[in-house]
């Protein structure tokens, strides 16, 4: 990004462990943040994993609109991470977060008490704008604050970065077992809640985020999204990050079905999601450590997708075995795994990358395409890559051409230059 500080060679820290000594020289800003992307997840995951259950079973809707009420909320947030995006750079950070906190409140409330279709959908539309809201401003002002902190000799602004995505994932590890023990009461209890975090989240930041931060300059002129959209560099690395978020997707489409396959219920999910949250918890920084001091951008993101690509290998290298039962259940493990740290080099770098990739003024507009452009070639994808497994294929190509998709995007990754990176209007070629 145009503007910031250089990057130099980081300072190697010492003592403790990775999370703690990063953790230690943090400024009071990015601990906030960083806190704030736990508790954000912690009520989040309390009401949402269960969303679908309460809207057929105790409001009673059919089953196609449990689903379109889920995609709607998807849409709400995902597709408008840029418009969230815009609004940070044109207003700043604090007002859009507490904007969106006081929407994620009104959005959780409203939902423990909808009983009528239309005021379900209107519940989740806000609870869904929310985070388009908040969640660019939290990420972009990390991104900034990471590239600081990097340029003072810190370290790799990687690591900061995944601190971050580990809070996130300690909060949807916590969540739902949160989330578990209030419906023993009801669901209203479960979103109440998590309106209740949120309104401690709002008190923190109207009492600790300043008015204005320094360094962070409003942007008012107009041009920007054009701008963006003839960043090829910049939509490269969309594109490479939503190919990854469409292999990540199939922890909720093929994994599920492969589970069914080898166990005859898909009961063992449960624990093989919470076996790739506790590894990104326990194993994030130390993975983005060793990769912050071997490997550059472009190389960790290019290593990761390999390893997705591998998690697929191992599936469809063990389908014409056609094992059941625990030993069934090992590839599929292996599969979670391997996407699990191809995540955690993946997402620290793309999310690194994104101030050197973007213009002056606008990281809150880049951070938020990045979401909103990934996420619609997940929606996209999504029924391309479903198809694959009602098609009748030998049993190992759904799984061969799922590990082609990662594979491939390899070649989308854009490549590293030394120094700033130029905005749109001196883009270079990959």
């Amino acid at each position: 990004m145009t503007g910031l500080l250089p990057r130099t060679r980081p300072r190697r820290l010492t003592a403790k462990s990775p999370r703690e000594q990063t953790w230690k020289h943090l400024s009071p800003l990015l601990r906030l943040l960083i806190l704030t992307q736990l508790a954000f997840n912690i009520g989040f995951y309390a009401v949402l994993p269960f969303l679908a259950a309460h809207l057929g079973t105790v409001i009673g809707m059919a089953g196609w609109m449990v689903g379109f009420v889920l995609g709607l909320r998807t849409f709400s947030q995902q597709g408008l991470f840029v418009v969230g995006g815009w609004l940070v750079d044109r207003h700043g950070v604090r007002p859009v977060v507490l904007a969106g906190c006081v929407l994620r409140i009104a959005g959780f409330a409203w939902l423990g008490y909808a009983r009528q279709t239309w005021a379900v959908i209107a519940a989740v539309l806000l609870i869904g704008f929310a985070a388009a809201l908040f969640s660019p401003a939290v990420e972009s002002e990390v991104a900034r604050q990471a590239v600081v902190w990097e340029a003072q000799g810190r370290g790799p602004r990687t690591r900061v970065l995944a601190l971050f995505f580990a809070a996130g994932q300690a909060g949807a590890f916590v969540g739902p077992l949160l989330g578990a023990l209030l419906l023993a009461v009801d669901f209203r209890t479960a979103c109440l809640a998590g309106a209740g975090v949120f309104v401690l989240v709002l008190a923190g930041h109207m009492r600790l985020m300043p008015q204005h931060i320094p360094g962070r300059v409003r942007t008012l002129q107009r041009g920007g999204l054009r701008a963006l959209l003839r960043n090829r560099r910049f939509l490269a690395l969309c594109c490479a990050y939503g190919t990854y978020l469409l292999a990540y997707n199939q922890l909720y489409l093929a994994l599920p079905d492969e589970v069914q396959r080898v166990t005859g219920s898909q009961s063992a999910l449960s624990w093989l999601f919470a076996l790739s949250s506790l590894l990104v918890v326990l194993a994030q920084l130390p993975v983005t450590r060793w990769a912050g001091d071997r490997l550059d951008l472009r190389r960790s993101m290019t290593a990761g997708l390999l390893l997705v690509a591998a998690g697929f290998l191992v599936v469809a290298a063990a389908r014409p075995a056609d094992w059941t039962g625990i030993a069934g259940l090992l590839p599929a493990a292996g599969y979670v795994v391997l996407l699990t740290l191809g995540q955690m080099l993946i997402v620290p770098a793309a999310r690194a990358w994104v101030p050197d990739l973007a213009e002056d003024g606008r990281l809150g507009l880049y951070t938020g395409a990045l979401s909103s452009v990934s996420g619609l070639i997940v929606l996209i994808g999504s029924s391309a890559t479903g198809s694959l497994l009602d098609l009748g294929l030998p049993a190992a190509v759904p799984w061969l051409v799922l590990a082609a998709i990662p594979a491939l995007a390899v070649a989308l990754v854009p490549h590293c230059h030394e120094g700033n990176e130029s905005a749109a209007g001196t883009d270079r070629e990959r």
